[in-house]
């Protein structure tokens, strides 16, 4: 009765709200039709409309994937400080790390879905329904770490909302050991995701053992980077308050993350120089260029600009807790790592082909909207989680029956 309850206020608090809120929800709601109807073409027309081809069978898509799995899985950097060293300003906002982590998840999905030419052919991957071909398909591993990892927030985030709107304390000897469970869980749907790039031995360039270390690296600079400007323009916009210590110290991880990310780029960059072999033609198509071909170059560089400028102003303590400077380092590293695991990490791997063949991959108007729907669903779902959360943690939106009984 009070769960029922708990879903019908959920649902009056996301269908109030001011102007900017509904204009908010509009902008989204028109960019998933936009991108719906991309999609409904690409059904009608297949994976043509995609400017993917033989040589290039990867494309925005699973860029976008791979980019969002990271996203999702840096709900850790909030999760270890919080409910390993019991540090209070962090604690107060790990639920929201766990809400993106669960709109990243459902992006990810999205993704997956349009990626495929028979989305209505997913079933077969599924437990029970279908033949999942386990445990040697790596892509099934990815299924099973991401919809454990989907569920295990999702679970968490609830008990933790619904119990906070009843204005009772969770069960610590429930709710610690998931949440330290998250943390491996979070490890692994980011270190499956590398291993189906670097177990696929055709492509030289992601046959590398620290890739997914390199993707984590990666991970724990982007998911917080949004984190950070969400906090802010969460204080902006309500009356929850976060501390600036919470923010300074998740960009204080960020910048060791950061560090260690570029270390690894380094050590790959002088293996692949050093050791001069004939697969060194991808990197010197993603740094150079190769006969010709320079599209990548430019947003190469960016990215490794970005990166290391954002790392300097989050390793000086000054400039990372100067808002003006850490809102820039987040830009910078989110566009330094979205190019990272898009542009810089698809298109090298899979140019040139297994045959020499150099294929310029561009993406189309199909896959701009249809991926600009998806990000309009997950920001969507995130924005109506937190209409929810921040009055429950706030204490403005509880169980009427347990007020009255306290009263």
């Amino acid at each position: 009765m009070y769960f029922i309850e708990f879903i019908k206020g959920s649902v009056k608090q996301v269908t109030t709200g001011n102007k900017y809120y509904w204009a908010w929800v509009v902008f989204l709601c028109l960019l998933i039709v936009i991108g719906t109807i991309a999609y409904i073409n690409q059904m009608v027309s297949g994976l043509l409309v995609t400017s993917m081809r033989d040589q290039v069978p990867w494309g925005m898509y699973i860029g976008n994937f791979t980019f969002l799995v990271g996203v999702a899985a840096a709900a850790v950097v909030l999760v270890i400080p919080a409910y390993i060293y019991n540090w209070g300003p962090i604690k107060e906002i790990v639920i929201f790390g766990e809400l993106l982590a669960i709109s990243a998840i459902i992006m990810c999905i999205g993704f997956v879905v349009v990626d495929v030419g028979h989305p209505e052919r997913v079933w077969h991957m599924l437990p029970l329904l279908g033949t999942m071909n386990f445990p040697s398909s790596l892509l099934c591993w990815d299924v099973v770490v991401l919809n454990m990892y989907f569920l295990l927030n999702f679970s968490i985030a609830t008990y933790l909302l619904y119990k906070a709107f009843m204005r009772e304390d969770y069960n610590h000897k429930l709710v610690t050991p998931l949440v330290l469970f998250s943390i491996p869980m979070a490890v692994s749907i980011h270190t499956v995701t590398a291993f189906l790039y670097n177990g696929l031995a055709a492509r030289p360039f992601w046959n590398a053992s620290i890739l997914a270390p390199r993707f984590l690296a990666s991970a724990f600079c982007s998911g917080p980077a949004i984190m950070i400007i969400l906090f802010q323009v969460l204080r902006k916009t309500t009356k929850f308050k976060i501390k600036d210590e919470a923010i300074w110290k998740v960009a204080e991880l960020m910048a060791y993350a950061m560090g260690f990310n570029l270390f690894l780029l380094i050590a790959e960059v002088f293996k692949e120089f050093y050791s001069d072999t004939h697969h060194l033609v991808h990197t010197k198509f993603m740094l150079f260029g190769y006969h010709g071909h320079h599209n990548i170059v430019m947003f190469t560089w960016f990215a490794i600009f970005a990166s290391v400028a954002a790392f300097i102003i989050f390793v000086i303590p000054s400039t990372r807790k100067n808002f003006l400077t850490l809102n820039v380092g987040c830009i910078l590293i989110y566009f330094g790592v979205y190019i990272e695991k898009g542009v810089g990490l698809i298109i090298p791997g899979l140019t040139p082909d297994v045959l020499g063949e150099i294929y310029e991959y561009t993406p189309s108007n199909t896959e701009i909207f249809v991926s600009m729907g998806i990000f309009s669903l997950g920001f969507l779902i995130f924005t109506l989680m937190m209409k929810v959360a921040v009055p429950i943690t706030r204490g403005e939106f509880h169980s009427s029956r347990v007020s009255v009984s306290q009263e």
